[in-house]
């Protein structure tokens, strides 16, 4: 049961269905072979007994009237192939027909009709099916037998146990069809269901079930409805809510900076231990105010819907490479010029986001690679850090996953939402985004956008 219980359900559906099938076949055909067959060989039994009774007063009259004649009456009535008559008196025998010698009858057979008891019985004759009949002639002192050949029944008898076979197999190859079409109707609710949980899953809180008129689905479909509903409720509401909370600071923040940037400024007027309290200080208001400025683009990403546009993947990557920071010769590597659809301002904070990661995290970057493959516009990002574990590179587009302290710079300054933007940047223009192994050591980031044509 444990085995049958890790099969798919659908297979367990059509297994059950065609058991259930060739139980119910398997028994219809055992009944009709049973009935059909019995009923068969009675009515030949008869026929073949009372043909046996006629032919052997028949016998009994020539005896009386001229035994001489025996014979020759005898072959008449053997007529059919493969039959035989014979007469059986005390030690001698006379036969017609197909000659049958009485030893090979069965001992018991013959005593009970000498017993003056008629019977009869099927048997093998030379692989040949027969029925012999016995009929006791008191009156002569003698017994007359009567073997009949019962090869076409026997051949009607296995043409229906074949098609009988046939039939449940059949039935059983209907009832695992039947049972898979059974389990894919019955689960294609379920495949509904599955399909708007991995919508709900990828960020789209929006997506709902159809309410049908199955009473069976109705409650399936309210209670994920209300479900989906609450939780895009709550979402909005925590959005709201860190954006409130941000915006709210974002004025005592500005003023903390400007009084640490006077304090920073004399910082060596200060004793020590108060110069190195500063220096710390200014690193967590700068990473604070990081913060914040994450916390508003998450917040305002998760409300707002903004109107794409036809963009050059490759002009937008240079234009933002100038104004955010100079790269080095040979970094930029522009292999094609893919467009694509999308917001200008949010493809701009992913790409900062990656250069600002690679920067302050993998020990400086070392690829800028635009290019186009299969359809899809491709950004790649190379560092020279240590690279991503294969257990941690899902962990690290999480928000507040800053990685290990060792792989930071002590004026690291990040929040741990940077690399939580891009992923929610990207999946709003219908992307993905991973990281890899970069050949040669270092951590890869890769960003794919449906590419559209220029």
């Amino acid at each position: 049961m444990n085995l049958l219980n890790r099969l798919p359900l659908r297979t367990r559906v059509m297994a059950w269905f065609s058991l259930v099938s060739f139980v119910v076949a398997g028994g219809l055909a055992l009944a009709t072979w049973h009935l059909s067959t019995g009923y068969m060989v009675d009515q030949r039994e008869r026929s073949a007994v009372a043909q046996a009774t006629g032919n052997a007063r028949l016998v009994e009259a020539q005896l009386r009237r001229d035994p001489g004649g025996l014979s020759e009456l005898m072959t008449g009535l053997s007529a059919e192939v493969e039959s035989a008559v014979l007469l059986v008196d005390g030690g001698d025998w006379t036969s017609g027909g197909n000659r049958v010698d009485p030893r090979r009858l069965p001992a018991v057979f013959l005593d009970t009709v000498r017993g003056g008891q008629a019977a009869h019985q099927r048997l093998l004759l030379d692989g040949v099916p027969v029925l012999a009949v016995g009929l006791p002639l008191p009156d002569q002192s003698a017994t007359y037998v009567e073997v009949s050949p019962m090869r076409e029944l026997d051949r009607t008898f296995r043409f229906l146990s074949w098609l009988l076979v046939a039939g449940t197999m059949v039935s059983a190859l209907a009832g695992a069809l039947l049972g898979r079409w059974a389990a894919t109707n019955a689960l294609r609710p379920l495949r509904r269901v599955t399909a708007a949980a991995a919508e709900a899953a990828r960020g789209d809180l929006g997506v709902r079930l159809p309410v049908t008129g199955d009473p069976d689905l109705v409650p399936l479909a309210e209670a994920f409805n209300d479900t989906a509903e609450r939780l895009q409720q709550r979402v909005a509401r925590d959005t709201r809510f860190a954006g409130d909370v941000s915006h709210e600071l974002r004025s005592p923040l500005t003023t903390m900076l400007n009084a640490m940037a006077v304090l920073y400024r004399r910082r060596d007027e200060l004793p020590t231990g108060s110069r190195k309290a500063v220096e710390l200080l200014d690193t967590d208001l700068r990473r604070f105010r990081r913060m914040v400025d994450d916390l508003l683009e998450i917040s305002r990403s998760d409300q707002d819907r903004s109107t794409h546009e036809l963009v050059d993947l490759a002009e937008l990557v240079r234009v933002i490479t100038v104004h955010h920071q100079p790269l080095p010769p040979g970094v930029l590597d522009v292999a094609a010029h893919p467009w694509i659809t999308g917001d200008r301002r949010r493809l701009e904070r992913v790409v900062v986001n990656l250069l600002d990661n690679a920067t302050h995290h993998g020990n400086g970057l070392v690829r800028l690679g635009i290019l186009s493959r299969d359809g899809q516009a491709r950004i790649e990002v190379d560092d020279a850090g240590p690279g991503v574990p294969e257990g941690a590179r899902e962990h690290v587009f999480e928000r507040f996953a800053r990685g290990s302290p060792s792989g930071r710079e002590a004026s690291d300054s990040g929040a741990g939402l940077g690399l939580a933007l891009v992923t929610q940047h990207v999946r709003d223009h219908d992307g993905r985004v991973w990281v890899e192994e970069r050949p040669g050591g270092g951590a890869r980031f890769v960003v794919e956008l449906p590419e559209v044509a220029g």
